[in-house]
């Protein structure tokens, strides 16, 4: 008798922990699926399925890229001959920080707001990557803000008229083009580059 109640307890004990395994494996693929469906940087437009497309590097050279929001590959778009396609990345265009934005600001005068609507408008580039610069005057930190938001205070512009912004940076103080120890220096200093892709 007392083997009979074994076995009986034994098999109820793996009838429950089978339920509790397919209860937790069923949970888990419906959260997986759930989010291969709905994952947050596609906000669910790709169904959960990659979306093959051509990206610009910031160097200028063209990459097959697939991302479904969670995980992506890219590989080196090639020639026939084996060799990457790149293109020319040259600075064609050259901004002053003092005449496009007040101290301290990364708002863009409208005046210039609209010098950089034409620019762009007239531009052969068909991709650009905006680069901001700062002089030393201020913290490394302050710096690298104040030239990021500025730079994107740039490529907003360029986005209004249809332009292909591959890449915004902010690099401070760090690439200074004159010394910082004049105010001709700083002056120089302060600007925004924009490399153009042709």
């Amino acid at each position: 008798m007392g083997t009979f109640i074994t076995k009986a307890l034994r098999t109820a004990a793996t009838g429950c922990a089978t339920a509790v395994v397919f209860a937790l494996l069923s949970a888990n693929l419906a959260e997986a699926q759930a989010f291969s469906r709905d994952t947050p940087s596609q906000r669910g437009r790709d169904q959960g399925q990659y979306i093959p497309n051509i990206v610009l590097t910031p160097d200028g050279c063209e990459v097959w890229a697939a991302d479904d929001g969670a995980e992506g590959y890219a590989s080196n778009r090639l020639t026939r001959k084996g060799t990457p396609i790149c293109h020319e990345v040259n600075t064609c265009g050259l901004l002053n920080s003092d005449q496009f934005f007040a101290t301290d600001s990364y708002r863009i005068h409208a005046k210039g707001k609209e010098r950089l609507r034409e620019f762009f408008r007239n531009s052969t580039a068909f991709a650009y990557t905006i680069v901001g610069h700062t002089d030393s005057r201020a913290s490394h930190e302050y710096n690298l803000r104040l030239s990021h938001n500025r730079a994107n205070a740039v490529a907003r512009v360029a986005v209004s008229v249809g332009a292909k912004i591959v890449d915004v940076r902010g690099m401070g103080e760090t690439a200074p083009v004159a010394s910082n120890r004049t105010r001709e220096g700083m002056a120089r200093n302060r600007r925004v580059e924009i490399l153009c892709f042709q």
